[in-house]
């Protein structure tokens, strides 16, 4: 109970919750979809997600300033590769919450003339391309710790290059692919936070994707990434350790 009442007191805690909801009822509604008679319980389903998007997008509507923030914070990043990552992935976070407060203007009726096809258009663009900088900041953190494991065992990997006599070039690509998986099993358990903020960023990417037409995918498939992503972000909220920090 202390646990949920420390979540809901949190704006970002209760939008993850939301989400977290949200994508679960488009996971079981499409689940259900197919099978006769649960034609009101997919009724339920839809109503219920249509009612929790709209209380995220009220949720949403103070992002744009947590994003400005979040660039200005960006800038003094040690590293030059993270601070250019993240504060581009941060400047297209701000266009995003800029088009989705648009687009709720629109859906309250505030600004009628809005093209709605089109600001939804530059919403998701600016989502990816904020989604795939991230992305980049997490396979570049990733190699760096990568690099350091494999310096820590130098003097195996200087052992290992000794190549036998008879060792084939089939062999030597099986050891340095087992080697490669070891190294880059061995940085993610040891780097929780890198973890999860990697496949939160990989399965937000399936909306963005689906919604520009590059890989389209189905409600469940968005679904279940929707629902894993919320819960890796319900983590890194309940336990801060578990957020990536900017270096």
């Amino acid at each position: 109970m202390d646990t949920f009442i420390r979540l809901t007191n949190q704006t970002q805690g209760r939008d993850r919750l939301f989400r977290a909801t949200q994508y679960t009822c488009m996971l079981l509604r499409y689940l259900l979809e197919p099978k006769p008679g649960q034609e009101k319980v997919v009724e339920k389903l839809q109503s219920l997600e249509a009612s929790v998007s709209t209380g995220r997008k009220w949720f949403r509507l103070g992002n744009v300033l947590h994003a400005l923030q979040a660039t200005q914070q960006s800038l003094h990043a040690t590293e030059v590769v993270p601070r250019l990552c993240l504060t581009l992935a941060n400047l297209n976070r701000v266009l995003y919450f800029i088009c989705d407060t648009v687009l709720w203007a629109r859906s309250v009726g505030l600004v009628a003339s809005v093209d709605k096809d089109r600001w939804r258009g530059w919403a998701a663009r600016h989502y990816y391309y904020s989604l795939l900088l991230s992305l980049a900041r997490d396979v570049y953190e990733l190699a760096l710790h990568m690099e350091r494991l494999a310096r820590q065992r130098a003097r195996r990997a200087r052992l290992l290059a000794q190549t036998p006599a008879g060792h084939s070039v089939a062999d030597e690509e099986v050891v340095w692919l087992q080697s490669f998986l070891l190294l880059l099993f061995r940085s993610l358990k040891e780097q929780p936070p890198l973890l999860l903020d990697a496949v939160k960023n990989v399965c937000d990417l399936l909306n963005p994707l689906n919604q520009l037409g590059i890989y389209e995918s189905n409600p469940g498939v968005i679904g279940l990434g929707g629902l894993v992503s919320s819960l890796a972000g319900l983590a890194a909220v309940l336990y801060p350790h578990l957020k990536l920090k900017i270096r």
